[in-house]
């Protein structure tokens, strides 16, 4: 009625539903179905605080008159791509409830098989259904915007920060892969129709899905912290006074000199999905410099990107034969180029980094026949750099083995 948040924002790696969580995980009397992946076979989640169908539980519960308005149908939800929508095309003077299913498959509330709500979770949530957004496609017109400069204009792309670097990289076949290096990194492989649950601590989502078409599937490997190690190594410890600073300082030194910093402020994500993990740096000597920290905060993100991998690989049983990366860290070279030498294949950089644009971009345009179907777009694709692996494979699988062992020093921390 009002426009107005009922709340501030609790943004994904907010690990305040812990608790909700911890309950879920118990099961109560649905003990068959308990654990970590009580949800799964439904969402394709495991049961964490990542996802926003908890804290919608959350403010119910915790914000005054926000459970008894939901009720009566006078408060929604939405991710952010929902609110968006929702304020360009009117907000309280009409404005579309929408998302599309990758924006609603990061909820923990929809059905993977029907891209719908799956009642039988929002019962157990205590969501009421009224107060989410209709499920539409990833590419079509939505709506238009109400007012302003733009008054008129046609809303037809609505894709999740991921999926969108997925198409953005014109990953449209089975076995095509991505990973996008920014606050967290996120690696998602093209599946085709095939829904693929997990074994290895994977998500399975929705990739993206074109107006009628049906919707095309994908594995997602989810890192919390990556370029975000890089802003605290910045902001709190004040080791550099801009994030590009990082790479010229960790070329001031040729290794790590033996440490592994594990990144776990929220927890660890894929492939362990462990809330109860926090950070540690592991290996310290007197002979550390800060040149050897900010060396180890860059290869946490390749070393963490390495685990994604394999797991991707186990579970589609498809070997990668390259990696396309996007995102605002792989202008750091060093960086890229360990990456390819842990993985043992080419790192590829299109010329468009910032490929969530692009995809987001490329769903509009097609559902406004700007382009004329995915062969155009994969013509578009070009690349812009390449890296080779330069490391002996027993020297990158020593490095690796070390890292693994600082991983399980992080275990266990929260009680």
């Amino acid at each position: 009625r009002t426009g107005q948040p009922y709340y501030n924002a609790i943004v994904w790696q907010d690990t305040r539903t812990d608790v909700i969580i911890n309950e879920l995980s118990r099961a109560g009397g649905y003990a068959r179905e308990s654990g970590q992946d009580r949800f799964r076979a439904q969402t394709g989640l495991p049961l964490a605080t990542y996802f926003s169908g908890p804290k919608i539980r959350w403010i119910l519960e915790n914000v005054p008159s926000a459970r008894a308005d939901a009720e009566k149908g006078e408060a929604i939800f939405g991710n952010i791509d929902t609110w968006i929508l929702w304020n360009l095309t009117g907000g309280p003077r009409g404005g579309i409830h929408v998302t599309d299913p990758t924006n609603a498959s990061r909820t923990l509330l929809m059905n993977l098989q029907t891209l719908d709500w799956d009642d039988s979770i929002l019962k157990i949530l205590g969501v009421p259904r009224d107060m989410l957004p209709r499920i539409c496609s990833s590419s079509e017109i939505y709506g238009y915007v109400s007012g302003g400069a733009l008054d008129g204009l046609p809303i037809a792309g609505d894709l999740g920060d991921q999926q969108a670097a997925l198409f953005g990289q014109a990953c449209f076949d089975p076995g095509d892969a991505k990973n996008t290096y920014g606050t967290g990194c996120f690696m998602l492989m093209n599946t085709g129709s095939q829904l693929i649950p997990s074994q290895s601590g994977l998500l399975t989502t929705p990739g993206y899905k074109i107006g009628s078409q049906p919707a095309v599937y994908a594995l997602e490997g989810s890192i919390a912290i990556t370029g975000a190690l890089v802003q605290w190594l910045r902001d709190n410890l004040g080791m550099i006074e801009k994030s590009s600073d990082i790479e010229p300082l960790a070329r001031t030194v040729e290794d790590n000199g033996g440490i592994y910093f594990v990144p776990a402020f929220s927890g660890l994500f894929a492939p362990y999905w462990r809330s109860d993990a926090r950070g540690a740096i592991v290996g310290l000597t007197r002979y550390i410099n800060r040149g050897h920290i900010a060396r180890a905060v860059l290869e946490a993100s390749a070393f963490q990107t390495r685990e994604v991998l394999e797991a991707m690989e186990k579970d589609s049983g498809i070997r990668l034969k390259n990696l396309k990366v996007d995102g605002g860290m792989v202008a750091n070279n060093l960086l890229m180029q360990f990456q390819a030498d842990l993985l043992g294949v080419p790192v590829v950089r299109p010329k468009v980094a910032e490929t969530t644009s692009l995809g987001a971009a490329y769903a509009a345009g097609l559902a406004l026949g700007f382009w004329p179907g995915l062969d155009t777009l994969r013509q578009n694709w070009q690349q812009g750099a390449e890296w080779q692996p330069d490391m002996e494979r027993k020297k990158a699988d020593g490095l690796y083995s070390q890292w693994k062992k600082a991983v399980t020093r992080t275990f266990d921390w929260v009680e």
